[in-house]
């Protein structure tokens, strides 16, 4: 998506004085924006129609968290790029991770009516389906291990699925946690310090369990210290099973995104719930 300046000048008011590429654009060009005055702005800039309808749900994401957590601001947006505030960012320190166990409790205390969200998203740049239902265990069964199953089957790796889906139906069975509203993709990359604390970004939200969002953090990341529990607060009884198969997810995401060289942290997670990879 070439000439946005111009577009961006118009959303914004200012013309745009100095554009350069930026680290931080896994599937879109990230770019330092500087407007006349001095302004700067972090821009990603889509490469197709589908890395545009990327920038869409990433824009409703951020918008809907921004009243309960601290993301980047949403500053305008057009045919195929996003402009966010600049931040400068710096990975979470010792206080770091206690602001963001109080953040995200305030987050996950925003429930829904349901499990999932009015629209869908993606999951990097997989399609995430978010239609909505009362049960948590066939939401997360059908909506987010059964679908990424179905694609790792179209690519050509062998799973049992039927074990695997009979499986979560045993470690989530009257499992009803609220339906928090979640960032949806929370790995440590996608968290950092900025001036005035903790900042989320690259969101992939929904209402679920809050638990995946822990999973998440911890997926590639290690354990969480305990300046984050104690901050956070209190996490339901059965996390340690459940986390497997919440790590589950995002692996068989991994697999399904970047081939075969992911099938070994699949059969990890299938090995932690008591399945042969």
């Amino acid at each position: 998506m070439e000439g946005f300046q111009e577009e961006l000048g118009a959303v914004l008011g200012q013309q745009v004085s100095g554009v350069s590429p930026v680290g931080g654009g896994c599937i879109h060009r990230a770019l330092r924006v500087e407007l006349d005055g001095g302004r700067l702005l972090f821009v990603k800039v889509a490469g197709d129609e589908a890395g545009a309808a990327m920038l869409v749900a990433e824009q409703r994401g951020l918008e809907r968290m921004a009243p309960h957590i601290r993301v980047p601001e949403v500053l305008g947006a057009g045919g195929g790029w996003l402009a966010l505030k600049w931040l400068e960012l710096s990975a979470l320190g010792g206080q770091g991770w206690a602001d963001l166990g109080s953040r995200l409790a305030a987050l996950h205390r925003v429930c829904g009516d349901g499990y999932g969200l009015d629209q869908d998203n993606f999951i990097g740049a997989t399609p995430q389906i978010n239609t909505s239902d009362d049960d948590w265990c066939r939401f997360f069964r059908d909506r987010r291990i059964a679908f990424q199953l179905e694609l790792a089957e179209r690519a050509g790796h062998r799973l049992d699925r039927p074990a695997i889906l009979g499986r979560v139906g045993e470690i989530l069975e009257g499992h009803a946690p609220p339906p928090s509203l979640l960032h949806g993709d929370l790995w440590s990359g996608n968290v950092a310090m900025a001036a005035g604390g903790a900042v989320l970004f690259d969101p992939a939200v929904y209402y679920g369990d809050a638990e995946t969002d822990l999973a998440m953090l911890e997926l590639f990341g290690g354990r969480l210290p305990q300046a984050f529990f104690e901050a956070y607060g209190q996490v339901a009884p059965g996390r340690e099973e459940r986390r497997a198969l919440y790590d589950l997810y995002h692996a068989l995401n991994h697999l399904n995104l970047f081939g075969g060289g992911y099938r070994s942290m699949v059969n990890r997670c299938l090995a932690a719930m008591g399945l042969p990879g």
